[in-house]
């Protein structure tokens, strides 16, 4: 039978926060002072829309683990004035056909900066040299994701559609993401962002000039 922290950390892959937050407070009930669990229920509570005590926590770890790597970078995003660094979204990763893709990102960063990730932490995606780059909320660059994916979502992305991405797994050599699709133009209305590899579905574009999306192509060649 799963341990109570596997049981709380794949309760937290699901997006199912409140699930996440009881199981964390029954093992801290145990272990006090565990900081992995201790960050886990801050980042639930993050998730939740519950910021006040997961500063609380965060500050507690730090007073445990004064360079806690997790709870220094997750503290100064509370207390930056930008709140959309805040994830308040409840079954992050629930999937829906032809809206929502899980994917491994290809030449990821380094194991330092990847070690930093958090599953549910939100990416930003940005166009660049007929790839897609995507970059954490510090701004450091993650991954790029696939040739067949970048060749799809340029073209509607370029049109107009508009995505999210958040991290899902992370292990030393591996972050694997979740992509949703959050808006579709008219012209697409029946064009699924994702399918399958069975799939042989076919984009029709037609002529004209192409809008640029909110994801518009970084010009610097940083990478």
């Amino acid at each position: 039978m799963p341990t109570l922290k596997t049981q709380a950390i794949q309760t937290a892959l699901t997006g199912d926060w409140q699930k996440a937050i009881d199981l964390n407070q029954l093992i801290l009930q145990e272990e006090p002072e565990d900081i992995d669990t201790l960050n886990r229920l801050a980042f639930a509570f993050l998730s939740t829309g519950n910021p006040k005590d997961a500063k609380s926590l965060y500050e507690k770890v730090l007073a445990l683990d004064m360079q806690n790597p997790i709870a220094t970078r997750n503290l100064k995003r509370l207390y930056d004035v930008n709140a959309k660094k805040v994830i308040t979204i409840n079954n992050l990763f629930i999937e829906e056909p032809g809206k929502t893709k899980v994917m491994d990102l290809l030449n990821i960063a380094d194991k330092k900066v990847i070690s930093h990730l958090r599953s549910g932490e939100r990416l930003d995606l940005r166009i660049k040299r007929s790839k897609i780059f995507s970059y954490d909320l510090d701004n450091q660059f993650i991954g790029m994701l696939p040739d067949d994916t970048c060749q799809r979502l340029i073209k509607f992305m370029e049109a107009g559609n508009e995505y999210e991405a958040y991290v899902r797994t992370v292990d030393s050599n591996k972050v694997s993401i979740f992509i949703r699709e959050i808006k579709r133009v008219k012209k697409f209305k029946n064009q699924p962002s994702f399918v399958s590899a069975s799939e042989k579905t076919k984009l029709s574009f037609s002529g004209g000039s192409k809008h640029r999306s909110n994801h518009h192509a970084d010009s610097s060649d940083d990478e």
